[in-house]
């Protein structure tokens, strides 16, 4: 029903609503598509406009969905809503694709990827709309479940080449979620010329002029209020209670006058979101109600229409017709409802009802509640699994079931991102009588918590003290509870401290076989010389590599050995084991590695494909963007404005949350060095030695060295190196010995240890410090007047340098060359200099004879889209075809494998 104009007619008030909805359908008419969400108080107009743009969209086919309070917790019920009609097309997917979709609509067993499922719709919208385009309409989005939430939100942000409109409605107050990153408009209310205009459109009597005045004032512009209000009596005192819960009350206030079958079918209705007839009346014949009678009453209130399917007149409506009732009432509508649903087709929804049926605690409802939580885990419905456990708690007799299952719902609930009910969920398991063992899994919930709250440093220790309290109990779960500690404050960058207290603890438990955390301790207490054997073996580890468990701490420990081989290793299983299992969080931290490494060996092209991948994933997921990886490319990549910003940027970030801001500060000396601005680089490289961060701590060493020497502070230098050298001396790797051994000839001056570096680092990877030996010898012997022997070194570094895009470093190089009166070649244009990162991945990715339906699979995105970006970069790169995008020699092959993420 319209709330703003009469049927057909133009909307009163909303022209730029209207017209903004008329672009989004004119452009997705012409295969450029998008979203718009709706955002305004309850009542406001969301549900007519919606109604004006399917009106608008002639010729498209309009797929609808909304979201119900009753079912948020079922996941992708609402996408299963809008997916149901064109599902014929599920044949016209890929394999990977259809099955996605068929478990999460419970039609196959298996766990769901939220973003395979997003993907998977995309490409069913993308098969319905060959014939005419589609309009998908989601009314009061703010009760969508969270899968459904999650899908549409990916599904929205990558239309815009499809001939696919979205638009969804929210009601204000929203809580921040999904919908948050697309575009928006806020629907405001009415002015009052616009509302005395509605009123006498819409009311079939004459009003006071006295009453219509009242009824705009207490209206307050809301187009419901406005057509409710009359309805419910005309003018009444006025009230100062918000308009929403006004209009819910003149709902009440007409329900209260019905006889009691019509208000009991009514409270049915309301308690069944599905709408569903096949449910309503079944269930109102086991209560015995005149069907005709009472469904005639409730149908003259204007308030639902019994069809195909039941429909409130507005959501606040069906929301009064359930809270009028009496408590009583809706016990019995949930009952009788529960007993006329299928428990076959639909166990979960039937579960649902009976616990809402349940007046006081009964352990047959919360088994099977328990029961309906496993299938929506298994289904990836994390939410869901919360809420089933919750109620199972409430309903739970036996106290010691109650307590576990109070604490699996708060790690469920943890697990969905909700961090607030978990704690508040947390908070009244703590009260009741806890063994020491469920005091310490408290503790570690509480420190999970922490960890992703910004604002909460207590993390950390919250982990410690469940570590305490599980020595005894648990020792060896008590180890790994320290290990995830110490994981986790690394992760966050909330270290400080921490692994002195993980150590010092640890280190006095009961004996037990060597892993670790004694490598870390002989490490903090005897140096690298004692420990490297003890951490290659325990990264090794008699269980398997440590990375399968700690991937986080698996690479910061390489790292810390200067071993390039071994972080392959643990790169390629991450990237492997992402892409085999779907998790975004795995394949996240994969491609970040990937581009880590790609930086520190000069391949700029490879760390860009991986940034750009691991953001659509990012992007898909909703997730902040990891960043340490891209504050490695701007340091090697060495343009100071692009890389200034970036760094403040970050520290304005790290700074307000407590995190350790190390890599900026080693990207920083790497970037000034290369800037030959060496005072800025010794101060970047003193603030990172003195966080003492694994790995940071390390790789910052050179850089203090050549920073310490250019600007004369002899013992500075000295003391670094002593540092570096026991380091990389104890590893023995070539790339660590050759790092060493070029710092060690700037503070000698001997040429040995030059030629030394020189010859370490020729087989290794590391590119750009083999660069910066040859750089560093040439410039070295410049200075000793020794030009013809210099030349050779610095053409090469400078080929180097160029050839992999490090343009500081590089223009160094040109400068001591120039210096010498050689002339240094220029650089030729680059593919990474014309593309953005995403085109680069995609350009190189085709290079290698991906497909576009390969690469949409690997970037989220649709074949369409690729396309599109295709045709962008053909013209800014001045080609016209795929086979040209292979014949490039700056489009080198991607290394990793081309499975679909």
């Amino acid at each position: 029903m319209r709330t703003s104009a009469p049927p057909h007619g133009p909307l009163l008030g909303r022209q730029l609503e209207t017209q903004r909805l008329r672009e989004l359908i004119g452009a997705a008419r012409t295969g450029r598509g998008g979203a718009l969400v709706l955002r305004g108080e309850a009542g406001i107009g969301k549900s007519t406009l919606l109604e004006h743009v399917e009106e608008a969209a002639s010729g498209f086919r309009v797929l609808r969905a909304g979201g119900s309070e009753l079912e948020a917790e079922l996941p992708f019920a609402a996408l299963h809503q809008l997916c149901l009609p064109v599902l014929g097309h599920l044949t016209e997917l890929p394999a990977e694709h259809r099955r996605a979709l068929r478990i999460a609509f419970d039609l196959a067993s298996g766990t769901p990827d939220v973003f395979r499922v997003g993907l998977a719709t995309l490409g069913l919208l993308n098969a319905a709309g060959q014939e005419r385009p589609v309009l998908c309409v989601v009314d009061d989005a703010h009760w969508l479940d969270a899968a459904s939430s999650k899908a549409l939100a990916f599904l929205a942000r990558r239309i815009f080449a499809e001939s696919v409109a979205m638009v969804l409605a929210v009601r204000l107050p929203y809580e921040a979620g999904e919908l948050d990153v697309l575009p928006s408009l806020g629907v405001d209310g009415l002015s009052d010329a616009e509302a005395r205009a509605l009123l006498a459109a819409q009311s079939h009597e004459t009003l006071d002029e006295q009453v219509r005045d009242r009824l705009v004032a207490e209206a307050r512009g809301n187009p419901l209020a406005l057509l409710a209000l009359p309805r419910a009596g005309g003018f009444a005192p006025p009230r100062l209670t918000p308009v929403p819960t006004r209009v819910g009350q003149e709902f009440r206030a007409t329900l209260s006058g019905l006889p009691a079958q019509a208000r009991l079918l009514l409270t049915i209705a309301g308690a069944d979101p599905t709408g569903d007839p096949g449910l309503l009346w079944p269930a109102a014949r086991r209560l015995d109600i005149d069907l005709p009678a009472a469904g005639a009453a409730a149908t003259a209130t204007g308030l639902v229409e019994f069809g195909t399917r039941v429909r409130f007149y507005h959501p606040l409506a069906r929301a009064a017709a359930y809270d009028a009732a009496g408590v009583g009432e809706r016990l019995l509508a949930h009952h009788v409802l529960a007993e006329v649903t299928d428990p076959v087709a639909d166990p979960d929804r039937r579960a649902w009802h009976r616990a809402q049926a349940a007046a006081a605690p009964d352990e047959d409802v919360a088994a099977e509640l328990e029961r309906s939580a496993s299938r929506a885990q298994a289904r990836g419905g994390a939410v869901a699994t919360a809420a089933f456990l919750e109620r199972a708690a409430e309903l739970s007799l036996d106290a010691a079931q109650r307590i576990e299952r109070t604490l699996a719902a708060t790690r469920a609930h943890l697990d969905a991102g909700a961090t607030d009910k978990a704690a508040t969920l947390l908070r009244t398991a703590e009260s009741a009588g806890l063994d020491e063992l469920q005091q310490a899994e408290t503790d570690l919930l509480r420190g999970r918590i922490a960890l992703v709250r910004v604002d909460d440093s207590e993390g950390p220790a919250w982990m410690l003290r469940a570590a305490r309290r599980l020595a005894p109990l648990d020792p060896e779960r008590s180890r790994e509870s320290y290990l995830e500690a110490l994981e986790m404050s690394l992760l966050v960058g909330r270290a400080n401290g921490v692994m002195d207290a993980v150590l010092a603890e640890a280190g006095s438990a009961p004996p037990h076989p060597p892993d670790i955390l004694d490598a870390l301790d002989i490490l903090t207490t005897n140096g690298h010389r004692a420990a490297v054997p003890l951490i290659k073996e325990a990264l090794d580890g008699a269980e398997g590599p440590l990375w399968t468990r700690h991937p986080a701490l698996g690479i910061i420990l390489a790292a810390e050995l200067w071993d390039p081989d071994t972080h392959t290793r643990i790169i390629e299983w991450l990237l492997k084991s992402g892409r085999e299992s779907g998790s975004p969080l795995v394949l996240r931290l994969g491609l970040a590695q990937a581009a880590s490494a790609a930086a520190l060996t000069g391949d700029l092209d490879g760390a860009m494909a991986a940034i750009a991948e691991e953001e659509a994933i990012a992007d898909a997921t909703g997730a902040p963007g990891i960043i340490y990886h891209r504050l490695q490319l701007a340091a090697m990549r060495g343009r100071r404005e692009e890389a200034s910003a970036l760094f403040e940027a970050v520290m304005t970030t790290a700074t307000a949350t407590g995190q350790v801001v190390s890599n900026v500060h080693w990207a920083s000396a790497v970037l000034n060095n290369g800037l030959a601005d060496y005072q800025e680089a010794l101060a970047a490289a003193r603030r990172a030695t003195a966080d003492g961060e694994l790995f940071t701590a390390g790789f910052v060493l050179p850089e203090l060295v050549e920073a310490a020497v250019r600007c004369g502070e002899h013992a500075a230098a000295v003391a670094a190196l002593e540092s570096l050298t026991e380091r990389t001396e104890a590893c023995g790797t070539p790339s660590g010995l050759g790092i060493a051994a070029y710092a060690r000839a700037l503070v000698t001056g001997a040429e040995n240890d030059y030629r030394e570096a020189v010859a370490h680092l020729t087989g290794t990877p590391m590119l750009p410090y083999r660069a910066r030996a040859h750089l560093l010898y040439g410039e070295w012997l410049r200075r000793q007047g020794r030009r013809q022997d210099c030349r050779p070194h610095l053409r090469t570094a400078h080929e180097l340098f160029s050839g992999a895009g490090i343009e500081a470093f590089g223009r160094r190089a040109a400068d001591e060359l120039r210096a010498t009166g050689e002339t240094a070649r220029s650089r030729t244009d680059h593919a990474r200099d014309q593309l953005t990162m995403q085109e680069l991945h995609i350009a190189r990715l085709v290079a290698t004879g991906a497909t576009s339906k390969e690469v949409a699979a690997r970037l989220f995105l649709s074949p369409r889209t690729v396309d599109t970006h295709l045709r962008n970069l053909y013209r800014k790169l001045g080609i016209n075809s795929r086979r040209q995008l292979r014949d490039r020699p700056d489009l080198r092959p991607v290394d990793q494998g081309l499975s679909a993420t």
